[in-house]
């Protein structure tokens, strides 16, 4: 970054900030998929099943999507490092305490809810901080590309990095390795600086807070109901839209009494804004279900061990990092409306060519294309799905949008795991894991329908004049 990207601190100073910021998401992406190539181990020593891990992960998910919108609330309350640095500190002993876990109990205490809590508590920071420090339009698309970047290779290089840990030492030592990543994270977050004072006057909406929350936990509890009974599955649907109506009609209730709302209303006049948050949504629910997916296939079907199945997973890791090093090129040339359009292309083709290979070749070479492509669409638009919502709002409003975006992301992640994890309960043959890809691919086209509508322009306007 040649340019001076705010007032006061050079370029090379907020490279040191980037740092740990990217490290943040990539550790928190990280946490989300390396669970994926350890069910086997994991369900044995844990005495559970693989749905038992599959409801573990899907929970982290959840509580990320569900907490996501109140933590971004609160930076404002208590300041951005400060909920970062607690965000942290939770986080890493919920990774120690999953790391001594005796039984699936203790697991979910650690990972799904302190892992989910502490990372609901240090994401919202990280992109507020990003849009506060990096002022300059170039320099901010420059630090999302970086922090995108991360989630992307965080997400994808899950599977590696945790098989081969889980192979060489213990998938109890997955868990030690996020813990020492988050001892360094606090170290190198010394370098960051809150632009913006605290104000510990400002209102918190705890009853917007809960009922937003229950809302999207009824609604993914009902996808992993599918399975069990479709009436209740039903019923919890219903409820969390009803849950998530009358959230809507107390924000509105708020604003009108001249109050502070956990959202302001006119987050969601922005369609641009909404149409990316679309596409971030399903934009995870692809990753992360396809990596469930094909990494519980490649265990449970094939026998394949933790490390055997990272490595297959080298091929997407791969194209997320050939996109994303190629994300600042493509921005300059590319509308992100056009770069959004062609990764879920990328994503759904890779899909197809995945079906294709994997059902005619028994070799494990045939993993590689489709993963491949599949990595290289998500890496294309990540990046620009995240600077669309963000550019979107002015400072005064980025800790409500940073929230929102994402639990919006976090949601896809755990529908993404929800609904893979429920069509393959209904019966674990190779049939039913092609039928979950294929569910998947059919979501992409939802998202590319969505993309198709954003703007042709590369920035909102009022990004500009952010």
């Amino acid at each position: 970054m040649a340019e001076q990207a705010t007032a006061g601190r050079s370029s090379k100073d907020l490279r040191k900030v980037l740092v740990p910021l990217a490290l943040a998401q990539f550790i928190c992406s990280f946490a989300g998929s390396n669970m994926n190539v350890m069910i086997t181990d994991m369900s044995r020593d844990l005495d559970t099943t693989v749905q038992g891990i599959q409801v573990a992960i899907t929970i982290f998910l959840l509580v990320m999507a569900a907490l996501m919108i109140p933590g971004g609330k609160l930076t404002d309350r208590y300041g951005r490092k400060r909920l970062l640095i607690a965000g942290l500190i939770v986080y890493g002993v919920g990774a120690v305490l999953s790391a001594v876990a005796p039984g699936l109990g203790v697991l979910i205490l650690g990972n799904s809810i302190l892992e989910g809590v502490g990372t609901a508590m240090l994401i919202p920071p990280v992109y507020i901080l990003t849009t506060l420090l990096f002022t300059n339009v170039t320099s901010r698309a420059r630090a999302f590309g970086a922090i995108s970047a991360s989630a992307g290779l965080g997400a994808a290089a899950g599977p590696l990095i945790g098989g081969v840990i889980a192979s060489a030492i213990s998938w109890r030592a997955a868990f030690v390795f996020q813990a020492l990543v988050i001892v360094v994270i606090v170290v190198l977050s010394r370098n960051v600086e809150d632009p913006l004072p605290p104000d510990p006057t400002r209102s918190f909406d705890v009853l917007g807070a809960v009922l937003s929350a229950g809302g999207l936990i009824l609604i993914v509890s009902g996808t992993l109901a599918a399975d069990d009974n479709v009436w209740l599955m039903l019923a919890l649907i219903v409820l969390g839209a009803l849950v998530l109506t009358w959230f809507f009609l107390h924000v509105r209730a708020v604003e009108r009494a001249g109050g502070e709302p956990l959202l302001s209303t006119s987050l969601f006049r922005n369609r641009t804004a909404n149409l990316g948050m679309v596409t971030q949504n399903i934009q995870w629910l692809m990753l992360i279900g396809t990596s469930f997916t094909v990494a519980a296939y490649l265990q449970v079907v094939r026998g394949y061990g933790p490390i055997q199945t990272g490595v297959i997973f080298t091929a997407a890791t791969v194209g997320v990092l050939i996109s994303s090093l190629a994300a600042q090129r493509l921005a300059q040339r590319r509308a992100q409306r056009t770069l959004i359009i062609a990764g879920f292309v990328l994503t759904i083709a890779g899909i197809g060519i995945f079906l294709a290979m994997v059902g005619r070749h028994p070799g494990v070479w045939a993993f590689a294309p489709g993963l491949l492509v599949v990595g290289l669409g998500i890496g294309v638009m990540l990046t620009p799905s995240v600077n669309v919502v963000q550019s979107s709002f002015r400072e005064e409003q980025q800790g409500e949008i940073s929230g929102l975006s994402r639990s919006v992301s976090n949601l896809g992640s755990s529908l993404g795991t929800a609904i893979a994890g429920t069509i393959l309960v209904a019966g674990l043959t190779s049939h039913t894991y092609g039928l979950a890809l294929a569910v998947l691919a059919g979501i992409g086209v939802v998202g590319l329908v969505a993309a198709t509508f954003l703007p042709h322009s590369p920035a909102p306007e009022n990004a500009r004049a952010a």
